[in-house]
């Protein structure tokens, strides 16, 4: 049985894929073909984009963190009911966990969903060797699939000709559009208003105007009959981890979800996985001024920009949405908050501007943001004796990718002589800082340089917190766990 499906791939980053991507997508949406995207790799923001573009929540497909039956599990379920699928890369085709081979890589997911490829090259200033770089991908790895190119960054039509008339006749495969170089259009900056610009439908005329221009300069249709291939299909042996939702169990336990500018990156198979184990999910917005919903039994904090936001979340005004969540975490609530949910529960956030916001107080130490990048990549996660989700003998896989860096402290009840105030601005400065305090780590994380400890496990056990961001699928018996967990909670809270 056929399927349709097309992996847009790069040189490297920066050449185009997203914008090419979405182009695509929203050019093939308006032909009436119902789309479904897909990002390799640790990605939030780019899901996001696709989501808003194709009206269908975009997935990840990341063949480090999860297993390859895993990663053909979750791409079936989400495209079955598809016209055509769009699976945007991540940096070049070939770039991934290890430098030398395709662990991780674009090139790995191309070979695991035997997906055709379309590989975007930045032709700006070169002719004939254009088609050197092409075959130089064609040659690296025999297995993918390179079904044509788009030349990006072209000068005129005519520039687009030479280059055409060299990569073809070079590497076999068409040339199947380009992109000028002095087009207007420039994908958004990734910062704080991207997402909820995206919700509020701020950037739909953005979209059509991409659509617009890939439908002028590019072989949407030539695309489409290329995009043809074999059904991804799984082995009659291969470990399944997600239930039909036809089949999922009756809700046991509801689960609060932190869901807004400040706090919105989640991989959807998180939530999916927590309902799968009988959770009911439920969204409310800390920076909209909602105090945690009453009756939950658990609270999952996900990354976002608080930082961004920190003065409104810090304000006087939000104290009762602080005051929900601080009591509830302090009398047992099972919790999980990752990075940017880590930030919002430590003493305070300091801003580049020497700035410093009052936070919840519940993680003694104060978050510093820098303007260059603390962390980047994947972690192997090990879990810790008292972790609820993650036990010693327990492993996970992440990724962490933040621009701050966690100073240790004292209580929060203790920093008042190190703070002084600011009246103008009612943020906090910070004068004479403490000295760290050994605090409990949540788990143990492997990187490209080395193992540390990391996060935060408070002296009760229901707060697990740190930077690294868990796909819960590396690990589907976490998800176990923390519903069995927030059972326990609630029958304390019962009796």
């Amino acid at each position: 049985m056929a399927d349709r499906k097309i992996v847009i791939a790069g040189t490297g980053s920066g050449v185009g894929k997203t914008t090419l991507t979405i182009g695509l997508m929203a050019a093939l949406r308006n032909l009436g073909h119902q789309v479904q995207g897909f990002k390799c790799g640790p990605d939030y923001i780019d899901p996001t984009f696709h989501t808003a573009v194709t009206g269908r929540s975009s997935r990840n497909l990341d063949s480090y963190m999860l297993s390859h039956d895993t990663v053909k599990e979750i791409y079936t379920r989400a495209s079955h009911d598809a016209d055509i699928s769009i699976i945007e890369g991540v940096m070049g085709f070939y770039d991934g966990k290890n430098p030398k081979n395709n662990v991780g890589s674009t090139a790995e997911i191309s070979m695991l969903l035997d997906a055709p490829v379309l590989l975007v090259v930045n032709c700006q200033s070169m002719a004939r060797s254009a088609a050197a770089i092409v075959k130089g991908f064609q040659c690296m790895e025999p297995r993918a699939r390179i079904v044509g190119v788009i030349a990006n960054r072209v000068g005129s039509a005519n520039h687009h000709r030479i280059v055409s008339e060299a990569i073809e006749q070079e590497c076999g495969i068409p040339v199947l559009g380009y992109l000028l170089r002095d087009d207007q259009l420039s994908m958004p900056e990734r910062h704080l208003g991207l997402v909820p610009s995206i919700e509020r439908g701020e950037l739909q005329p953005f979209f059509d105007s991409l659509s617009t221009l890939i439908s002028s300069t590019v072989d949407v249709q030539r695309i489409w009959e290329l995009a043809e291939s074999p059904e991804v299909e799984l082995s009659e042996d291969s470990l399944r981890i997600f239930i039909p939702a036809d089949s999922l169990p009756q809700s046991q336990v509801t689960i609060a979800v932190a869901k807004d500018a400040a706090f919105n990156f989640y991989y959807q198979e998180n939530i999916e996985l927590l309902e799968a184990n009988g959770a009911k999910c439920i969204y409310f917005s800390p920076l909209a001024g909602e105090p945690l919903p009453a009756g939950v039994h658990g609270l999952y904090l996900g990354g976002g920009f608080p930082e961004e936001f920190a003065d409104k979340l810090a304000a006087d005004e939000a104290e009762h949405v602080r005051q929900s969540i601080r009591e509830a975490i302090s009398g047992g609530l099972p919790t999980l908050a990752e990075c940017g949910g880590f930030m919002y529960l430590t003493d305070s956030i300091a801003n580049t501007n020497g700035q410093t916001y009052p936070m919840l107080g519940l993680i003694p130490g104060t978050v510093r943001m820098q303007k260059k990048l603390a962390a980047l990549g994947y972690r192997e996660i090990t879990g810790t004796e008292g972790n609820f989700l993650l036990g010693a003998a327990d492993k996970a896989k992440g990724h962490v990718f933040h621009y701050s860096t966690f100073q240790p402290g004292v209580a929060a009840d203790k920093q008042t002589d190190a703070q002084s105030h600011d009246s103008q601005s009612g943020s906090i400065k910070a004068s004479n800082p403490q000295p760290e305090m050994a605090l409990r780590h949540a788990y143990v994380t492997k990187g490209l340089r080395g193992t540390k400890p990391e996060g935060y496990l408070n002296e009760q056990g229901n707060l697990i917190a740190g930077y690294t961001h868990i796909h819960f699928a590396s690990e589907p018996a976490l998800a176990q766990r923390w519903v069995e967990q927030c059972k326990q909670y609630k029958q304390l809270k019962e009796h």
